[in-house]
């Protein structure tokens, strides 16, 4: 196929100007078969399987960055749930023992995150489940590069709030351990969790999946903006078209990309998820295409509108380009990671009942927001709980990262550093749902549960 100079003058002006990237390749391992009696053989086990293959990785994708000049921002590792491997070791020292390894390996290789220290809980809590749960606080503050998840529920087994009522003291105890509450940003509460999902920090290597699996995480708001801005006087049709064409180019490129690197590691190739990813860099915003369709700032009326048609556009655009889409594949808004969302709370535009709102209708949920650290634990496990009941009802993954911070209050702010950005303490509506959210139990699944 001949390529003209056009072609290659329009990519490289999306690598050079528009900031598109490969955002993370993720390499699944399956840590089942290093389960072990001895829980010294079975961290040994553990930390030679991540390193070796971690390692590999890293180089494998250092050299297609020289080859191919896209930037493969991170490099990271997911596992198997780690609730289901710690059955015969189930206690909270070996909990934060076993997170250490993982850590240790992942920096060792040179990884950026390693993510799947987590449970599916669904139907109910097992006790390692509990005791997983419980060891967080102290795991967050023993690790770098630990990621957590918990699945609480899904449209066929409805949702497990008695698993939703212990998050909220998990996390107020995770951010006074941790330096401005850093740990609650590793931490991902899901429902419909996806179990090829290459973005911290809800990534796992599910249960359905190989012994190793690569998935690659693209990411091209800045390409998306640069289109939008061209296009400021065309239809809502022909705006939904031009955003289309322009995301089936950037998941091509991050399939070729994925599949060479799968290939010279000799696994199999997952899934490209195709989520606009935005970060705080300058023309990285999801926000930004949004103001850029016409509206004064994100968190306006006909935000959640603008949402919608970009969400439609980047999966019918994805799912031409690849037929192994998968992940979440949508587009993130969370706070703190983009410049754009981190404006318009700071001047009112955004306020969190809105923010739920765009959820509606967009990739994962809220994510990446602070509120303010006094925050008491059932109004957090009610936010998360209002939010995962979108997804339960809307046959959609939704999910919660939240951070409450100590000594912030409202219209503060805390800055992380990196990708994880600035985030501005948002406002809480304190009037409270404990009477409701203590009667526990599960959310009986939607009647689509019914579907088969």
């Amino acid at each position: 196929m001949t390529i003209s100079v056009e072609e290659v003058f329009e990519t490289a002006s999306m690598i050079l100007f528009q900031n598109f990237d490969i955002r993370t390749t993720t390499l699944g391992i399956n840590l089942k078969n290093c389960i072990h009696s001895d829980f010294q053989i079975f961290k040994e086990n553990v930390y030679q399987k991540v390193y070796t293959h971690a390692r590999r990785l890293v180089k494998e994708a250092e050299l297609l960055e020289s080859k191919y000049g896209v930037p493969i921002v991170n490099k990271r590792v997911s596992i198997t749930p780690v609730s289901l491997i710690m059955e015969t070791h189930c206690t909270i020292p070996k909990f934060v023992e076993m997170a250490c390894t993982m850590d240790q390996a992942a920096g060792d290789a040179g990884i950026d995150f390693i993510g799947g220290f987590g449970a599916l809980v669904q139907k109910g809590l097992t006790e390692s489940d509990r005791v997983l749960v419980e060891s967080l606080p102290d795991v967050f503050a023993q690790t770098k590069r630990v990621c957590s998840f918990l699945n609480v529920g899904t449209n066929v087994s409805g949702m497990n709030m008695d698993a939703i009522n212990m998050i909220g003291s998990m996390l107020k105890k995770t951010a006074a351990k941790t330096k401005d509450a850093i740990g609650c940003a590793k931490f991902v509460v899901f429902s419909n969790a996806p179990e090829d999902n290459p973005f911290m920090a809800g990534a796992f290597h599910g249960v359905g999946e190989p012994d190793f699996s690569l998935n690659i995480g693209i990411s091209g708001p800045g390409v998306v903006l640069s289109v939008v801005e061209k296009n400021r006087d065309c239809d809502l049709t022909q705006l939904s078209e031009v955003i289309k064409r322009t995301v089936f180019k950037i998941t091509r490129g991050g399939e070729l990309i994925g599949r060479e690197l799968a290939k010279n590691m000799g696994i199999p190739f997952g899934i490209v998820d195709i989520s606009l990813a935005p970060t705080t860099a300058k023309g990285d915003s999801v926000a930004n295409i949004i103001e850029a369709f016409g509206i004064e700032s994100i968190g306006a009326h006909g935000t959640t509108l603008a949402i919608a048609l970009l969400m439609d556009a980047v999966k019918k655009g994805g799912a031409m380009a690849s037929g192994n889409v998968g992940g979440l594949s949508g587009t993130f808004i969370p706070v703190s990671e983009d410049a754009g969302m981190i404006k318009a709370v700071k001047n009112g535009a955004l306020t969190l009942a809105k923010l739920e709102a765009m959820t509606a209708v967009c990739s994962v949920g809220l994510d990446m927001f602070a509120v303010p650290g006094d925050t008491p634990e059932h109004i957090i496990n009610a936010i998360i709980a209002d939010e995962l009941a979108i997804g339960i009802i809307n046959n959609k993954t939704t999910a919660v990262r939240i951070i409450p911070v100590p000594g912030k209050k409202a219209g503060d702010s805390v800055d992380f550093g990196g990708l994880l950005g600035e985030a501005p303490v948002m406002e809480v509506n304190l009037y409270s749902a404990k009477d409701f959210l203590k009667r526990g139990g599960r959310l009986p699944a939607p009647i689509t549960s019914m579907r088969n």
